[in-house]
């Protein structure tokens, strides 16, 4: 059968070209955002004069057919109709006959593929909003639960100084915020109309580009018509905001398998997000945070990719932007399928507080505030850091934790220690005494929990909003 294309060419197309440029086995996930935009399309074409009502009607009742048909897994999709585009007008055609050939008119594949990943993507970004919103509800919810659960602290993944784990939760809460208004930001870039623009130079019929993007709800049109089919840079930042998003999970992740495991024993996921060993029965994998990881990668893969792809490319459309859909495709599925398992395994996660405590119990990381103590005092912080660092030698050396030093011990390294060091190295005194605005203070995790739950509201709204375009 000879291509849509075909009148210019003698001979047919090699079916080894045809396999291997044709777009078909992936751009059909854009099929129902295809026929989304073609009956905007039409619509305009009746309203401008450009083609008989009569045709019209009976376009849109045959892609609406066809649509219906596609939902059910009615048609089957060929190599040789290239992509999802020709595949949708050729089976158009064969429901409704040649009239359906007209509605292709002032249009080109390449303003039509363009609008497609732009509504495709302006969907996609509004479900992962609202992932990272359930994910952020999840750490929220633990970390209200643990308001007063106290853990080491971590630089260079050595103890540090203490910290609630609230604290600790509430850290990621942020960074998903950010990823969250990354995304937000993202869609006034996504949600702009390039149909209209046709192959690169615009058409000769009178269409009415506004009247399209009213239609399909974009804020605005494309202002050039090459800029507007040659663009990818809503793509190359929504997988920019997605590798941060990864890079944050992934973070995350290797939190949750040190905890998980037997040398801390923090916390312990919930049976239903691990899995087993093949040959040691004793074993209970955190294959989730690992396998979201490893994923990471791949993610960072698809952004490079496309980086790549379009460096060096010449205004306006060309072969090579075939690429730039399945690595969209396949972060959205990752990025998706990550954020799908993270938010249930979080609010499930059984924190050990006992073990925590335990943790606090046995180590320095309470040696800074011995030097802001003996600072109080009026020692130069220089000082007090040096007697601080032989106190704590001292310890290592004879087995001993600071609360285990009699008063008689800490005054060999200096007469200003008095009774009062014994509450000030309290984990909980510890803690509570970095009572500054984003500090790990009861009060003032208590008063960051608010004020995360009031921007939230925010992007739930938005969320809602945009949910009714």
């Amino acid at each position: 059968m000879s291509k849509l294309w075909g009148g210019r060419f003698t001979k047919q197309t090699n079916h080894l070209v045809e396999e291997y440029t044709a777009s078909i086995n992936f751009d059909k996930a854009l099929a129902e955002e295809d026929i989304q935009g073609s009956l905007a399309h039409v619509s305009m074409l009746g309203k401008c004069g450009i083609l008989p009502q009569e045709d019209v009607e009976t376009i849109k009742v045959g892609l609406q057919t066809v649509l219906g048909k596609i939902r059910a897994g009615e048609i089957e999709f060929s190599v040789s109709d290239e992509d999802i585009h020709m595949n949708i007008e050729k089976n158009l055609i064969d429901q409704i006959g040649p009239v359906g050939g007209k509605l292709h008119t002032g249009r080109s594949r390449n303003d039509q593929v363009a609008t497609d990943m732009h509504l495709y993507l302006r969907a996609r970004v509004i479900e992962i909003v609202g992932m990272l919103h359930t994910l952020q509800e999840a750490l929220i919810g633990q970390a209200r639960d643990n308001v007063d659960t106290i853990v080491p602290g971590y630089t260079h993944l050595q103890r540090a100084q203490p910290i609630l784990f609230a604290h600790h939760l509430m850290a990621y809460v942020s960074m998903f915020q950010r990823d969250a208004e990354r995304l937000m930001d993202s869609y006034k870039r996504i949600n702009v109309l390039p149909l209209g623009a046709g192959a690169l130079a615009g058409t000769t019929f009178p269409i009415d580009r506004h009247f399209v993007a009213e239609q399909l709800q974009f804020d605005r049109v494309y202002e050039n018509s090459l800029d507007a089919v040659s663009d990818r840079d809503f793509i190359v930042e929504f997988l920019a905001d997605a590798s941060l998003i990864m890079m944050h999970l992934s973070r995350l992740s290797e939190e949750l398998v040190l905890w998980s495991s037997t040398e801390f024993s923090f916390v312990e996921l919930d049976d239903a997000f691990c899995t087993g060993s093949s040959i040691m029965p004793q074993k209970k994998n955190p294959d989730v945070p690992e396998l979201v990881r490893g994923k990471t990668g791949r993610v960072y893969g698809n952004l490079i990719g496309l980086l790549t792809v379009l460096k060096s490319l010449p205004l306006a459309y060309n072969k090579d932007m075939q690429e730039d859909k399945e690595g969209m495709f396949d972060t959205v599925a990752t990025l998706e399928g990550a954020l799908q398992l993270f938010a249930p395994m979080i609010a499930t996660m059984k924190v050990n507080k006992d073990r925590m405590r335990e943790a606090v119990n046995k180590d320095f990381s309470n040696a800074t505030d011995i030097a802001d103590f003996l600072v109080n005092k009026g020692l130069p912080f220089r000082q007090a850091h040096e007697v601080i660092g032989k106190t704590v030698l001292y310890c290592i050396q004879n087995g001993k934790y600071l609360l285990d030093l009699s008063l008689d011990e800490f005054t060999q390294f200096s007469e200003l220690f008095d009774e009062e060091i014994y509450a000030v190295l309290q984990p909980e005194a510890v803690v509570n005494a970095r009572n500054v605005y984003g500090g790990t203070a009861s009060e003032q995790v208590c008063d960051a929990i608010k004020r995360s739950e009031a921007i939230m509201r925010l992007t739930n709204q938005w969320l809602v909003e945009h949910a009714e375009e």
